[in-house]
């Protein structure tokens, strides 16, 4: 049987032609410029949560709290980094890009200091929420002025150099929360993330420019907002790219939720070593990301997408199978890190797709995509920790969420694309 053939990344409408070209004019920021600046505007989540990980059990008995409400403060945080999104997104849509990235940064950092003089849990979880609510705009901003900026595969490409930026935050946030932990105590931690925020609204401010111009921005209130959710909801194909999202986003979580107790608790590795793995991890990923710069040009992000996604739901039956096994801790580091090789190659790819087709209002379907990865965090680490929180809990949720991922790529996903590219009257398909 010969490969299914589909088609190549969708291109914008002629309709919307003029709306385009107002915002190539808008195009002020080279392509490492914007990778630096919007990159480093993803690294909110990261840093929120492992700068003062260590640090938990302190946080506990300095507040009289339980270590259960301790954690929480890490959920609340995740839960406003998903929420957010979905006002920050459709408001950069309505008043351009610069405006709420500045206004989130500097509330993050004031919100930062609060957290640090916190007399109790409770105003610590309140804190810690908005926190995430206002960290939320870097997030999908980014994502929405890269939209901006490109399309197709010069937007993976891009996409792929925000990822290796946003990529160092994994790295060096353990390392760096575990070296301030021997110095400060947790209420120190949050002076140096208001610190951070500080320095990125510094960043923002001198080199971030206005990538969307007046002429493409949206009018209108709530209304006209639900209206804008309604309209890319409506597209099947969109929301066909938010359930492999999700599921892939699954995936990974259960990887971050599982990882430490895993490694540290099943396989005995002790917590300099885990930090090494974890960092090690990290670069395969960024490797991942500069695979599929090397490679998009040439293949095509439709193909590119459709490899990574299978080829990691098939790196995650494989780890399950070492698991099951007991093939060692030699085998499950190798297949992880082919599994994290083929995440990096999928992220970029999945982005660009998604927002191939919502140009003008792409704020609002950033938001979505953006939610739609953050929201399970809260849920995932929960509903993995209810089988232990050993090797094969971890393994099987991965297998189970990009096995589902992979069968929607290829029952959902390129079906849709396929019948999209026929209906618009387009020649010539790609072979997978």
């Amino acid at each position: 049987m010969s490969p299914t053939p589909v088609p190549h990344d969708p291109q914008l409408e002629p309709g919307r032609a003029a709306m385009r070209a107002a915002v190539r004019g808008a195009r002020v920021m080279s392509a490492r410029r914007a990778a630096f600046v919007l990159g480093s505007l993803e690294v909110f989540g990261p840093l929120s949560m492992d700068l003062y990980m260590p640090l938990l059990p302190q946080l506990a008995d300095d507040l009289h709290t339980s270590d259960s409400l301790a954690q929480t403060s890490m959920s609340v945080c995740m839960l406003g980094l998903a929420l957010g999104q979905l006002v920050m997104g459709p408001l950069s849509d309505r008043l351009g890009r610069r405006r709420p990235v500045l206004a989130g940064v500097a509330l993050f950092a004031v919100l930062s200091l609060l957290c640090a003089v916190a007399p109790t849990i409770e105003v610590l979880l309140a804190a810690r929420f908005l926190q995430g609510v206002t960290g939320s705009a870097g997030v999908v901003i980014a994502l929405a002025a890269a939209r901006d900026m490109a399309e197709g595969v010069e937007l993976a490409r891009l996409l792929t150099l925000l990822g290796l930026v946003g990529a160092l935050a994994p790295i060096l946030a353990p390392v760096a929360g575990g070296q301030l932990a021997a110095v400060l105590d947790w209420r120190g931690v949050f002076v140096v993330l208001a610190g951070i925020g500080v320095a990125l609204f510094l960043v923002a401010l001198t080199l971030l420019r206005e990538t969307l111009p007046p002429p493409s921005r949206h009018a209108g209130g709530v209304r006209a907002t639900a209206r804008r959710f309604r309209g890319v909801l409506r597209e099947r194909l969109f929301v066909a790219y938010l359930l492999v999202n999700t599921c892939v986003g699954a995936a990974f979580f259960a990887y971050l939720a599982s990882i430490s107790f895993v490694l540290q608790g099943s396989y005995h590795l002790t917590p300099q070593a885990f930090s090494a793995v974890f960092a090690a991890n990290s670069v395969v990923l960024m490797l991942g990301s500069l695979l599929n710069r090397a490679l998009v040009r040439r293949a095509g992000t439709v193909r590119m997408y459709a490899a990574g996604t299978t080829a990691t739901a098939l790196a995650s039956v494989a780890l399950l199978c070492a698991v099951v096994a007991g093939l060692g801790l030699a085998v499950l580091l190798g297949v992880l890190a082919l599994l994290l090789l083929c995440y990096g190659v999928i992220a970029p790819n999945s982005s660009a797709l998604a927002l191939a087709d919502h140009g003008e209002r792409a704020g609002t379907a950033a938001a979505l995509l953006g939610t739609s990865s953050f929201a399970v965090g809260p849920v995932i680490a929960p509903v993995v920790s209810l089988g232990g929180a050993g090797a094969l809990p971890m393994a099987t949720t991965m297998a189970v969420a990009t096995v589902a991922a992979g069968a929607l790529v290829w029952t959902a996903v390129l079906p849709r694309l396929r019948r999209s590219r026929q209906r618009a009257g387009s020649a010539g398909a790609v072979r997978i």
